[in-house]
Formats: C-alpha cells, sequence, structure tokens
C-alpha cells in the first residue's frame, strides 16, 4: 500500500515563498530553451512553423499566396497570411493523420485522435475559406485604375436633352 504524507501548514507556507521567487527563465537564451516546452501537437502553436518544418517551404507558400492575390492594403494582406497559415496547418494535420492511421494503437486510442484532427481540419478549412471570400470582396470593392477617369463632369440640361461635357480647365 502507497502511504500519503500530509504536509504541515509550515512545509506549504515554505511551499509558497519558494513558488514566489521561481519566476521562470529571464534571459533570452533561457526563454528560447523553454519555448517549445507544452507543445503537442503544433495545432494551436502560436509559432506557424515548428522545430523539424522547413522554414522556407513556408515562406514560399506565403511567396506564391502573394504573387497569386496581389495584396493593396494591409488588411488585404492580413487575409493572404491567414490562407497561408491556415494552408500550412492543414498540411501538418495530414501528416499527423498519416501517423495515427499507422502506429499500431488500438482503434480505442486512434479515434478519438482523429475525430479532433478532423474538428481541427474543419475549422482550417473554413478560416481559408472565410479569408478567401474577405478578400475577394475586398479586391472586388477596389477602385478600377484601368478605367479612364473623364476629365469634366457630365450635366444634363433641364430640358432633358443629352448631356454636354463640362470640361474641368479654365476658360
Amino acid at each position: 500500500m502507497v502511504q500519503k504524507y500530509m504536509e504541515t501548514i509550515k512545509q506549504i507556507e515554505a511551499n509558497r515563498l519558494n513558488a514566489l521567487k521561481s519566476t521562470g527563465p529571464k534571459t533570452p537564451e533561457g526563454k528560447a530553451a523553454v519555448r517549445m516546452n507544452a507543445l503537442r501537437h503544433g495545432l494551436r502553436a502560436r509559432t506557424v512553423v515548428l522545430p523539424g518544418e522547413n522554414s522556407d517551404d513556408f515562406h514560399q507558400l506565403c511567396d506564391d499566396l502573394e504573387t497569386e492575390w496581389n495584396p493593396k492594403s494591409r488588411t488585404e494582406q492580413f487575409y493572404v497570411e491567414q490562407m497561408a497559415i491556415s494552408q500550412w496547418k492543414l498540411t501538418r494535420i495530414e501528416l499527423a493523420e498519416k501517423s495515427i492511421v499507422t502506429q499500431e494503437a488500438a482503434a480505442k486510442i486512434q479515434i478519438p485522435l482523429l475525430e479532433r484532427l478532423w474538428q481541427s481540419q474543419c475549422r482550417l478549412e473554413r478560416s481559408y475559406a472565410r479569408a478567401q471570400r474577405e478578400l475577394e470582396r475586398l479586391q472586388k470593392s477596389r477602385p478600377d485604375t484601368r478605367r479612364p477617369r473623364p476629365i469634366g463632369r457630365q450635366w444634363r440640361s433641364p430640358g432633358g436633352r443629352s448631356p454636354k461635357r463640362v470640361s474641368a480647365e479654365p476658360i
């Protein structure tokens, strides 16, 4: 039988005081060393490119999407980045799915993992589609710079005759 030890009030208070002294890493090197400690699958990671993934591939994906969508504003750039992140994480999900299926674990373990992956996949697909829709909407509402702008205004005469051109140049 395993015996549990009761902590005394003195031990609990000493533990609390020690915990106040421990504030985690302070140096940039220490922070970098523990940055990925809690990382499991990377689907909710703040860092888009995880250790073991090729950051050049991600940057190439971003460049390709920028070339394809040609963002003109910060908002359009944001939606292009959202699309790139969603697409990158969807690729990660495909790899995780292959990994889970090829493992020799019981279906009791695999099925819940796959269900969570598929939920994340659906979220990312919706995120990609929403960013794409918003980007298309923004780009359609851009002022068309290819159309020549009229030099003057067109006025309709009170009698309903055809419009005449009013020059913007001084007479």
